[in-house]
């Protein structure tokens, strides 16, 4: 069966070993951040608490870190999902193997812009996206609190219309 010239998987999930980078994990692991990928024993319990996983069910911490471990390197670090963690620590905070999950997709992220997997100004913006919706949260929280509700209302309609377009 082919796999349409992608490397890692096909459709059907199927892996194909001869396209797997055997050293992938070990540069992932050899950078700061990545130390501990190995201890991962896939308890789920960053994907658990994780805000992304709660909005988005592309985006699971342990298939990022399986893929890792496989050695799915193209795979992985040309896939968007990468750049949708909000680097808020709380999967370390509960990682019992002390895996962390967020410093390995500052990690990966590097990678994917070192190799030309993402443009290099990706990282700025992403940062000015995660500055942009920090502001939104903290001007609807603040409205929520002082009893201007119509106004989160507002904020909330412009969102989902934006993204239904």
């Amino acid at each position: 069966m082919s796999d349409g010239g992608q490397i890692g998987t096909v459709d059907t999930g199927t892996i194909i070993v001869e396209n797997l980078n055997a050293d992938f994990c070990d540069e992932v692991a050899s950078m700061p951040g990545g130390e501990n990928i190995r201890r991962c024993f896939a308890c789920g319990t960053c994907a658990s608490g994780c805000p992304v996983t709660n909005i988005d069910e592309e985006y699971n911490s342990r298939t990022i870190i399986h893929e890792i471990l496989l050695g799915m390197r193209e795979e992985v670090l040309k896939n968007p999902v990468i750049w949708f963690c909000v680097m808020c620590y709380r999967c370390y905070a509960r990682c019992p193997q002390q895996v962390n999950f967020t410093d390995v997709m500052k990690v990966l992220r590097y990678l994917a812009i070192k190799h030309g997997y993402a443009p290099p100004d990706m990282l700025s913006d992403s940062d000015e996206v995660d500055r942009f919706a920090q502001t939104v949260r903290r001007d609807m929280i603040k409205n929520t609190i002082e009893g201007r509700k119509q106004i989160v209302e507002e904020i909330k309609a412009r969102l989902n219309q934006s993204h239904d377009q």
